[in-house]
């Protein structure tokens, strides 16, 4: 397979990419870019946000993962249904009666400027770190197998996936994405059953009986009755509901999409049926890795120091090369869909909640596309920035560990709005950065210390609950006294 034939495919998708840009960012507004105009349909946005849910990471990390917590995580992924249930009939209630651009105004009609701004700077610092991790973990491929060929820099091919997200987004927005992103999600899902088809090909077998090696395998195994292991069923499953909650539900990306539909029925109606295709399109994922460690088994290969590696070594390597270059289209299919969405999120959260644009009644339509513009620019080459600096540091564990550091915001979001929803207090608002700071800290030194203090208890997604409920208390502490309405 020859990087000239994988940048070619890779160019031909990008201009399918533009030419549906074409068709949907013509005569675009600031409305258009931020909710899509209100007029998504609901089945579209269903399909598409399986693919902005599932990044690069999940593609490749998702089936190396079968190798250490065979099917465990599919309870995680049960536990999202709850979640999503929860989204359908809380938050989306709520954002649609407020009718909300970006969901983090909430928090200033329920609290104050300060926890309003606590809320969206998180987001942004989340989706930032996040973002340029998933996207440097896609871009090192293609360096690898392109554009090292060609001794072109890493900083240039960082460069040229950023434009080209910057310029397929620069005026559709929302509007663009939801569509783009039904076919990412399509390409992505071929590559999964295509690789799965090449896979029993090569093994000489049947779909079927592959199934049964697979189930009578370890790799099967779901339900883990061990308390302390961070494989627990009941953790995995409470953890997904809240992973759910706050990465979908609290998420400015994910929820800009359902609030471009165009009714509040409409929107659960998506969220309901995304949930259950979700819940299929991970069991097929961790079938594939399944069969992949099953493949390695059988035909001797040695496994690789990294459990991410295993899918894009055996389907380059292995398979021969239209497998590995469906795998290299799927790997871009799901590389996109984190980056643009992410882009546009961040625009709009920077926009609204920063700059105010929403309410600033003294600029006319033609200012705010083009502060829109700027702002849109600037967060396309700090994501450029940020790839760079992971490449600087060149050490995965440390960039895992700001990817996990991220994650930690989500803590003080989840207690935000819990607080918010859940009780009438109203809190010193001033203080409430001080919360957000101090919960993620505790969690962070209670993850690493759990097994000396908690009688070798680990901690695994369930911390965010933790994170959430540090936060929560943290409120509580600061809350004001109901003072009674005079009648």
């Amino acid at each position: 397979m020859s990087p000239s034939l994988i940048f070619v495919t890779f160019l031909l998708y990008t201009v399918f990419l533009f030419f549906i840009t074409w068709l949907t960012s013509r005569k675009s507004t600031n409305r258009t870019f931020f909710i899509g105009n209100k007029a998504s349909p609901w089945f579209v946005v269903a399909y598409g946000m399986i693919g902005a849910s599932m990044s690069g990471v999940t593609f490749m990390s998702v089936p190396g993962w079968v190798g250490q917590t065979q099917f465990s995580y599919l309870m995680v992924v049960m536990g999202y249904l709850f979640g999503y249930f929860t989204i359908a009939n809380v938050l989306l209630p709520l954002y649609y009666r407020l009718n909300l651009t970006s969901i983090y105004s909430y928090l200033e009609g329920r609290f104050g400027f300060w926890s309003y701004k606590t809320g969206a700077f998180y987001f942004i610092l989340s989706r930032v770190i996040g973002a340029s991790f998933r996207m440097f973990l896609v871009v090192n491929v293609l360096q690898v197998f392109v554009f090292d060929a060609w001794h072109i820099p890493f900083s240039i091919t960082v460069l040229i996936f950023i434009i080209l997200i910057l310029a397929y987004t620069f005026k559709g927005g929302i509007k663009t994405i939801i569509w783009t992103d039904t076919v990412q999600t399509t390409f992505m899902l071929l590559a999964v059953i295509f690789s799965i088809w090449f896979i029993t090909m090569h093994l000489g077998t049947t779909f079927t009986a592959l199934i049964r090696d697979v189930f009578h395998s370890s790799y099967s195994k779901i339900i883990y009755s061990d308390w302390h292991d961070k494989r627990f069923f009941l953790k995995q499953l409470l953890s997904g509901a809240f992973i759910a909650i706050v990465m979908t539900g609290l998420d400015q990306e994910m929820m800009q999409k359902n609030l471009s539909c165009r009714s509040l029925k409409d929107a659960q109606k998506n969220m309901f049926t995304f949930s259950f295709i979700m819940l299929f399109v991970n069991f097929m994922i961790l079938f594939l890795g399944a069969i992949l460690f099953i493949f390695a088994v059988k035909t001797g290969i040695k496994m690789p120091m990294r459990s991410d590696d295993i899918f894009p070594m055996i389907a380059i390597n292995y398979l021969g090369p239209v497998a590995g270059l469906i795998f290299m289209i799927g790997l871009i299919s799901a590389a996109y869909p984190s980056a643009d969405g992410a882009l546009t999120s961040l625009t709009t959260s920077f926009s609204i909640d920063f700059l105010g644009m929403n309410k600033n009644e003294k600029l006319a339509e033609k200012q705010k596309i083009r502060i829109r513009y700027m702002v849109h620019a600037g967060f396309a080459f700090l994501l450029f920035f940020v790839i760079i600096l992971f490449r600087i540091i060149n050490d995965r564990a440390v960039i895992e560990k700001l990817f996990t550091i991220a994650g930690y915001t989500y803590g003080p979001l989840l207690g935000l709005f819990a607080f918010g929803l859940f009780t009438n207090y109203k809190v010193k608002d001033s203080w409430v950065p001080v919360i957000a700071i101090i919960s993620p800290m505790l969690c962070y030194f209670l993850s690493h210390y759990s097994e000396v203090w908690l009688s070798g208890y680990k901690f695994g997604f369930e911390l965010l609950i933790v994170n959430g409920i540090f936060t929560f208390a943290g409120l509580m502490i600061l809350r004001l006294p109901n003072i009674p309405e005079n009648k």
